[in-house]
């Protein structure tokens, strides 16, 4: 009979050790979660990664893994924190004996300043030394992290498109342009393609050249094949300007249209960009202009040569009326009163004098002999 008490005794004391062993044992925690405050981040923006334990606990300790290259670490508000440069440790240890348990704990980050393209990143977080607010219970370590997607990018600025030249336009004469495509933040692209399309001319025998020079100094024509390598080119960023030398040439005058398109070649050819010109096309007018002042001038001279004919006749008129007075010698009725007259009348008074001084001076000559 004691045996048989005595084995019923040690079966009774086995399994309270066991259960005591049981109830000592961690348990899986698998109330916990994250959240952020925006899945989308601008530069310069923060972001809290908000850790929720679906229960009190007393004591724990949490890493949360961040890109160094896209974050930089801010603050933390539930334990005391570590940052490492990569990872972020908070841990908390209730003194108190449980009176002063948490549930959640947070950490603040900032997206950096320079970032010019769109990240997607992960928070990851982990879990070690988890324990209920009196330390009577633990919990499973947190090892296969629990992730959280967050993307960081600028507000992004459509891509603008516009030729930039001066002056007029002639048909058949080479025109200097810039082709300029910009954008104060343009979206990142590694594989973009130039698409240029006449979509009207004067006449369906017109045509259009634009040229462009590539990098190995080759001439292309984007109307024929648009601009950019087979697989495409890269584009974007901050500020970012492509400024494309062109050549235009019309070979006719009249009302041209111009449509160019950005297609994004690793999304089937998407547009990301497009814009319609129009443009003008004169003739060459300076020739007509040159012609007419030509004819004008031939006009003033042949009126010069038909006005000093005329003068040339009028004074050789006037010359044969001259000549022909000249000729004519008409006594007037009246002789005229000149100053000559009384040179004449003093001429004669004189003469008479002398021929009488002659005679009285022969009288006396004879009255002496």
């Amino acid at each position: 009979m004691r045996r048989i008490f005595s084995l019923i005794l040690m079966i009774l004391l086995f399994f309270c050790i066991f259960q005591v062993n049981a109830n000592a044992s961690s348990i899986p925690l698998g109330s916990v979660t994250v959240d952020v405050t925006k899945q989308k981040i601008l530069p310069g923006e923060n972001v809290t990664v908000n850790i929720n334990f679906g229960t009190e606990l007393g004591a724990y300790t949490f890493d949360i893994a961040y890109d160094n290259k896209i974050f930089e670490y801010v603050s933390c508000e539930g334990g005391t924190e570590n940052d490492n440069g990569t990872r972020v440790r908070v841990t908390y240890y209730d003194s108190s004996g449980g009176s002063n348990p948490r549930s959640n704990m947070s950490v603040t980050f900032k997206a950096k300043e320079n970032i010019t393209s769109t990240n997607p990143t992960d928070f990851s977080v982990t879990a070690e030394g988890l324990a209920n607010s009196d330390a009577s219970q633990d919990y499973d370590d947190i090892t296969s992290p629990i992730k959280k997607s967050v993307t960081v990018e600028p507000n992004y600025v459509d891509y603008t498109i516009k030729f930039n030249y001066s002056g007029k336009i002639i048909f058949g004469e080479e025109k200097n342009m810039e082709l300029i495509t910009k954008s104060s933040m343009g979206k990142n692209y590694e594989h973009v393609k130039m698409q240029v399309e006449v979509t009207k001319k004067p006449s369906d025998s017109a045509t259009v050249q634009l040229l462009a020079i590539e990098k190995i100094r080759n001439q292309v024509d984007l109307v024929q094949d648009g601009w950019g390598e087979p697989d495409g080119y890269k584009l974007g960023g901050k500020d970012v300007e492509q400024v494309l030398e062109i050549q235009a040439l019309f070979s006719e005058a009249g009302e041209y249209g111009i449509k160019i398109s950005l297609l994004d070649k690793d999304s089937l050819n998407a547009v990301i960009a497009t814009k319609n010109f129009t443009f003008n096309v004169e003739e060459n007018v300076t020739n007509n202009e040159e012609n007419g002042n030509n004819v004008t001038n031939n006009e003033i001279v042949a009126g010069e040569n038909e006005i000093i004919g005329e003068i040339e006749n009028n004074n050789q008129s006037e010359s044969n009326k001259v000549e022909n007075t000249t000729n004519v010698e008409e006594m007037p009725d009246n002789l005229p009163k000149t100053g000559m007259t009384k040179y004449v009348y003093i001429i004669t008074a004189i003469a008479i004098l002398g021929a009488g001084y002659l005679t009285i001076k022969n009288e006396k000559v004879k009255k002496q002999e």
